[in-house]
């Protein structure tokens, strides 16, 4: 087994893998929102990373970090564990890269995003969460197959990547006095720190996680890690048991607040982007905008970023989400 041990990121970090991920990672748009704009009395961004290769921001990290392999490495393959969103990541980068991919996936996860890595080559292989350590599994297969494990997201090279959603948001729009950003493991939020810190230091930073998924409001409110192990949200996405060693001292050095939502908030903002907007997007994408509107920040005469992180959502469950 390969695990690579990197030194925390920095947002020249981040530059790197912007060049690394030009002409192949989408530059994804920015909407605006007439509707939002009047009722928070705010001027609001959207970036759509919903609209992502892979259906999610998570693209970006996990081709910057595979793209670096080492010739041995790409011959072995990488492994990986994931609810969804991060492994049709790496299945599909493992596949544009041309080398092996091993994901190791909850058996609850949703069968969409199931399919969709098999369908990019991935292997897949399952668990239960509750009664089995996805780690302990994922060092064992990947020590076993001589594979290089690559953590959703506490790994540098997957933060700097990650930091690239930011970094072309505070290009496409600057002077933004706040950016919402979805929270579960903390590798989008450590980069948007890296890229907010950069290229608009007067920009406020804030988490935002489900209500039952909050260890990251608690860690930044403890000073430490705190772990929890099985949270339940319709956020699949956000239920990372814990924020990793790398995000959390970046994340406590520059998020503003963590503000938490409940799965109703998050099923009325699923509704308003479908409506209001025209698109689909997931639980957990809906999170920062959810946050922005529930979170009990003023925002008003604020212009405000908000990262729609992502859209892959199993259509009967969507269509579940948008009834209730």
């Amino acid at each position: 087994m390969s695990v690579v041990t990197l030194p925390l990121p920095t947002f020249e970090d981040v530059a790197d893998a912007a060049e690394r991920l030009k002409n192949v990672a989408h530059t994804t748009p920015v909407l605006r929102c007439g509707t939002a704009d009047r009722q928070y009395r705010a001027q609001f961004f959207f970036k759509c990373e919903n609209l992502q290769r892979s259906g999610s921001f998570k693209f970006r990290g996990a081709f910057n970090t595979l793209a670096r392999f080492t010739p041995e490495q790409r011959k072995a393959g990488v492994l990986t564990f994931s609810a969804g969103n991060h492994a049709q990541a790496i299945a599909l980068s493992a596949r544009l890269l041309d080398m092996p991919a091993l994901i190791v996936m909850p058996e609850d996860a949703a069968a969409s995003k199931m399919a969709a890595t098999r369908e990019y080559g991935a292997q897949v292989v399952t668990y239960n969460p509750r009664t089995e350590d996805r780690q302990a599994i994922s060092r064992k297969l990947a020590l076993e197959r001589g594979m290089t494990l690559v953590p959703p997201s506490d790994h540098a090279d997957v933060i700097a990547g990650q930091g690239t959603v930011a970094k072309e948001l505070l290009e496409q729009v600057p002077n933004l006095d706040y950016l919402f950003v979805c929270l579960g493991g903390g590798g989008l939020l450590a980069g948007s720190v890296l890229a907010a810190q950069a290229l608009a230091p007067n920009c406020q930073v804030i988490g935002v996680e489900p209500e039952n998924a909050n260890d990251g409001q608690q860690s930044l409110r403890k000073g430490e890690i705190v772990e929890i192990p099985y949270p339940t949200t319709i956020a699949d996405g956000a239920q990372a048991p814990s924020l990793g060693k790398l995000n959390f001292p970046i994340i406590q050095q520059g998020v503003e607040e963590i503000v938490t939502v409940s799965d109703l908030q998050l099923m009325q903002t699923m509704r308003f982007f479908a409506e209001r907007m025209k698109i689909v997007v997931e639980p957990t994408g809906a999170l920062a905008f959810a946050g922005a509107c529930n979170g009990g920040i003023s925002l008003g005469g604020k212009r405000v970023g908000v990262i729609v992180s992502g859209g892959n959502v199993d259509l009967k469950r969507y269509a579940r989400f948008l009834a209730d």
